[in-house]
């Protein structure tokens, strides 16, 4: 079911609910009010007779003629007359007798003063009346044809005039609900414009600053992001395939030469030498890409567990060592960090580590004496490692782009690499809830600085 067709129903069935109640009220009311004022002709008619009766002196016989001539033509009440003793004194009609008196009746008016109740839908009202210091009860009864008849009128235009505003006000909720939801089936209408060929295009904000202009600027929000990502897709794209074709290039070449010429034992040997180089800068390139799509995961899927962050340093150290033998590190404990909580964090060592090691190569690769200096130190709160070098720096002007992946300095071009491990190391930081920032001076040196959180 669409909104506004649920809205519409939903509009109509509150309405239509108000309605009713109002209705109900109104009937009720009008309902009271009869009986209250039926209830006052009864009393006037009963005294009225009664006067006549016991004061007038009108024969019994003359009020029955004036009750069977009225009774003709309309409900006339019917009157009784008692004393005390419950002796009937008057009776309109004997043989009729609607109110069935009683002596307890009788007692409980003289008891009350009055009383009221219905016989069948006849009304019924009771009355102790004090006529020459003597007290009498009075009885009065008649069915209110007019008044029930009005009543009956009333629910049928109420009945009417609901089922008539039901449809008037579930037509009223379709057009005003059409109305109000036509900006969300333009926004549909816009979005379903857009695809990979145009993410340039733009959802037009609702013309009014409320909830559907926000959605539009929220979507809108969302393409630009969209937008990005798709340019960094393809340059990524782009960038990956250019780091992929010149060693591939390169290796292509070495073969088709060895394979067109005959050459001496060394030149077969330097060829392979020169095809295993560019292979291994592929395998770099791809397992660089590989931890790069990891660090890219939702933290939820990437097992973290408490680790000791100068273990996982250590294993760095050793891992670079292993394949750059002539990389020399030095580690430096600020403080004395004999508590394993000073050094322990929640993460993932081996993303970590890959942090650590890109950090180190890039320090000692960089570095004129390939060497890398590492201070670890900590606060209340947070692990500092601080990773630094005398070589050969960055630019000011570069700074602010060496996070951003496949980007290389100028200075760097002259040393190989990729461009992925900061933008790698960086991502490992912020999945981790750390920090990274860096310092540098051209030709004095870089220092990379990384905040982890304790435990």
């Amino acid at each position: 079911m669409k909104i506004k067709t649920r809205l519409t129903i939903l509009f109509t069935v509150l309405a239509v609910a108000i309605l009713l109640v109002f209705a109900t009220v109104l009937y009720w009311s009008s309902e009271k009010s009869r009986e209250k004022e039926f209830y006052l002709l009864l009393q006037k008619e009963a005294i009225t007779k009664a006067n006549l009766f016991l004061d007038a002196q009108v024969s019994p016989a003359t009020l029955h003629q004036i009750y069977s001539n009225n009774r003709q033509i309309l409900h006339e009440v019917e009157v009784a007359v008692y004393d005390t003793s419950f002796h009937l004194l008057y009776h309109d009609a004997v043989e009729i007798d609607m109110v069935k008196e009683t002596r307890t009746m009788v007692d409980e008016i003289y008891l009350k003063g009055s009383l009221k109740f219905y016989q069948d839908q006849w009304q019924v009202i009771g009355l102790k009346y004090h006529f020459k210091n003597q007290d009498y009860i009075i009885t009065a009864t008649a069915f209110d044809e007019y008044g029930f008849k009005k009543q009956e009128n009333l629910l049928k235009t109420i009945l009417f005039m609901t089922l008539v505003s039901t449809v008037l006000i579930f037509g009223a909720g379709y057009f005003y609900s059409n109305r109000a939801l036509k900006p969300v089936q333009d926004i549909i209408d816009e979005v379903n414009k857009i695809s990979v060929s145009n993410l340039d295009l733009r959802i037009k904000p609702a013309r009014y600053k409320d909830e559907l202009h926000r959605l539009g600027e929220t979507f809108n929000a969302m393409l630009d992001r969209l937008e990005d990502s798709f340019d960094a897709q393809k340059q990524f794209v782009s960038n990956i395939s250019h780091e992929l074709r010149t060693p591939l290039a390169a290796i292509i070449a070495e073969l088709e030469l060895s394979q067109r010429q005959d050459l001496t034992a060394d030149a077969y040997l330097k060829t392979i030498n020169n095809a295993l180089t560019d292979s291994e800068r592929i395998v770099k390139l791809s397992n660089s890409l590989l931890d790069f799509a990891k660090a890219h995961y939702d933290r939820s899927e990437i097992a973290f567990k408490e680790i000791r962050v100068d273990e996982v340093l250590l294993d760095a150290c050793q891992q670079l060592q292993q394949s750059q033998p002539n990389y020399k590190i030095h580690l430096n404990f600020l403080d004395e960090l004999d508590l394993d909580q000073w050094v322990s964090t929640y993460g993932n060592p081996y993303l970590l580590q890959v942090a650590f090691v890109n950090l180190l190569e890039n320090a000692c690769k960089f570095s004129h004496d390939n060497q890398c200096s590492v201070l670890i130190s900590c606060t209340p709160s947070d692990i500092v490692l601080a990773f630094s070098d005398n070589g050969i720096g960055i630019a000011e002007a570069e700074l602010e782009h060496i996070f951003t992946p496949f980007y290389r300095g100028s200075k760097a071009n002259a040393f190989a690499g990729n461009g992925i491990g900061l933008s790698l190391t960086q991502k490992i930081v912020s999945l981790h809830h750390g920090q990274i920032s860096v310092v540098s001076q051209a030709n004095e040196g870089t220092t990379f600085t990384i905040i982890l959180p304790h435990l």
